[in-house]
């Protein structure tokens, strides 16, 4: 089996050093963004298709069986028990508009799946050094520290919700701490597994975008849920499409405390 012959800790160190090395190459173009103005688009497209191809050239040379995600071609795959059966899901840059212009709140996100089965995820932050991580099914770390979500019971005025930009358009809120909107994903998701904040509400993300994220949270205790409470699978957008709903990151202790002081403007 291909696991036995590459093992985890080989699989693991190949992943931790090749999204460090990206992470190098991702800071020749951070801060760059053309001042006059707000967002620079071509920046962004030159930036994550070289990442990508750096991606790709370094799996090819040490593991050219393995396959890379593809948004349009993955609902249909089979099981398989040769070297085909690892699927990485590389998602260059999490928190564009933060990277162009020069704001540390952004990050490279890698996973490997087995017979669409998750491995393990990393979330790598170039401009702080933050590598957050996980084994599927294990614990999840902050470069060598072990964490976990926050402990509370109950949400309280010191507690912190993540959102997304145009939160203020969908929602308002009775939250009684306080709610910040970081321009990260999956940093919030990470911060959230770090028990600094107690929850998120993210928006509009896909499966690239999510998976290393929802392993490192699973490992620290969190889960994702829909907005009814209801827990939400993530393997139901593996075809690639963007999850159209919200959805709230946190601890199965406070998810209701969550959604519940929230109310979903009408349209």
């Amino acid at each position: 089996m291909a696991l036995k012959r590459h093992g985890i800790e080989e699989l693991s160190h190949f992943a931790a050093d090749l999204i460090r090395r990206s992470g190098e190459k991702a800071l020749s173009y951070y801060g760059r963004g053309k001042t006059r103005v707000k967002f620079d688009e071509g920046l962004i497209t030159e930036a994550e298709l070289h990442l990508t191809e750096f991606f790709d050239e370094q799996l090819r040379v040490d593991f050219p069986e393995h396959q890379t995600f593809q948004s349009d071609d993955q609902g249909e795959g089979d099981y398989t028990h040769d070297d085909k059966r690892y699927l990485w899901i590389y998602d260059p840059l999490d928190g564009v508009a933060n990277f162009q212009a020069g704001i540390p709140i952004w990050g490279i996100s890698l996973a490997l799946f087995d017979n669409f089965w998750p491995v393990f995820g990393l979330f790598y932050m170039p401009a702080t050094g933050d590598l957050f991580s996980a084994q599927a099914g294990s614990n999840a770390f902050r470069g060598d520290e072990e964490i976990h979500i926050s402990p509370q019971e109950n949400i309280n005025d010191e507690s912190l919700l993540l959102t997304f930009s145009r939160f203020h358009r969908n929602y308002t809120s009775d939250f009684s701490g306080k709610m910040r909107n970081l321009g990260c994903t999956a940093a919030h998701i990470c911060y959230v597994a770090m028990g600094r904040a107690e929850a998120a509400i993210i928006a509009n993300e896909s499966y690239q975008d999510l998976a290393a994220a929802w392993i490192i949270i699973e490992a620290a205790g969190g889960k994702f849920y829909r907005m009814d409470g209801s827990e939400f699978f993530l393997s139901d957008y593996l075809d690639g499409r963007k999850n159209d709903e919200h959805l709230l990151v946190s601890s199965p202790n406070t998810c209701l405390q969550v959604r519940d002081s929230l109310q979903k403007i009408s349209v």
